[in-house]
């Protein structure tokens, strides 16, 4: 596994980029940053309301190739025009990372990194299969494998930032109570209320699940630090930021889903994600 970058005034993305400009994650072909090419950036508007719940949702990510790789970065609705999708390909993955945009910098990197170690062939990653089957199959499907690696003890608080009702019902499944915090606020399924500041989320809980989403609205580093602050092991499900959040396991990410595109979402038939755990 290579190495988490130390703790600095910087934010942890922004430590990984100046690694990744630094020449830290070469691949094996030895490809710098410079010499990769973003060769096609697409932004996917998804809404989703499965068959028999009462909510939806609707997720905008922008997603970057390089290579043989993909790499996303979750952004709030209508944040990103075409203009900016088109101003990204065929620039250097170097010239992403210097991007103004937050968004451009962690897809960018994102898709640099599950390059130059792809998912698939990691150590450290299992693979899990999402059964063929309809939208809510397979988001049930998915929940209980993040929910398995969620690392709380029975019976514990679970906050879980970044609501997805698939996921509450998993870790229900475990024994756990949770603790439902999202930017947007609102109810979940069960008409239970929705905190949107997670530091009250993070206060009474033993646990912490968080969405990848808390890489591109800026929020990862203030929920590390408080988990770090109560020693809280914290979780991410990734569909977004998935290879950025794996070079910080063993440092503040104990465990992680990485869900590298095409999400599970997109396709009816079967998919993989990648499960993680920090070495203990």
């Amino acid at each position: 596994m290579r190495p988490v970058p130390a703790t600095t005034d910087q934010s942890y993305s922004d430590s990984l980029i100046e690694s990744a400009l630094a020449g830290a994650f070469c691949g094996a072909e030895g490809e710098a940053p410079e010499q990769t090419t973003a060769a096609v950036a697409f932004l996917t508007v998804q809404a989703a309301r499965h068959t028999g719940r009462g909510t939806g949702y609707v997720n905008t990510v922008l997603s970057v190739r390089a290579g043989s790789a993909v790499g996303s970065c979750a952004v709030e609705p209508g944040a990103l025009d075409e203009d900016a999708v088109r101003d990204t390909v065929g620039r250097s993955i170097a010239e992403l990372l210097a991007h103004p945009l937050r968004p451009v910098r962690v897809a960018a990197l994102d898709a640099y990194l599950a390059a130059t170690a792809p998912h698939g062939t990691h150590p450290l990653a299992r693979q899990v299969r999402v059964p063929a089957g309809d939208s809510l199959a397979k988001s049930m499907a998915r929940a209980r494998a993040v929910a398995a690696i969620t690392q709380a003890r029975e019976g514990g608080r679970v906050a879980v930032i970044g609501v997805v009702n698939s996921l509450l019902a998993a870790l229900r499944e475990r024994g756990l109570t949770c603790v439902p915090c999202d930017l947007k606020g609102g109810r979940t399924e069960w008409d239970e209320p929705i905190l949107e500041d997670h530091a009250a989320a993070i206060e009474g809980a033993d646990a912490v699940l968080a969405s990848g989403m808390v890489l591109g609205n800026g929020t990862f580093d203030e929920i590390a630090a408080a988990c770090a602050a109560r020693d809280l092991p914290l979780t991410l499900f990734a569909q977004t930021g998935a290879a950025v959040l794996r070079e910080l396991l063993g440092g503040p990410v104990h465990a992680l889903s990485a869900e590298p595109y095409p999400f599970f979402w997109l396709s009816g038939e079967e998919t993989t994600i990648h499960t993680y755990e920090a070495p203990r």
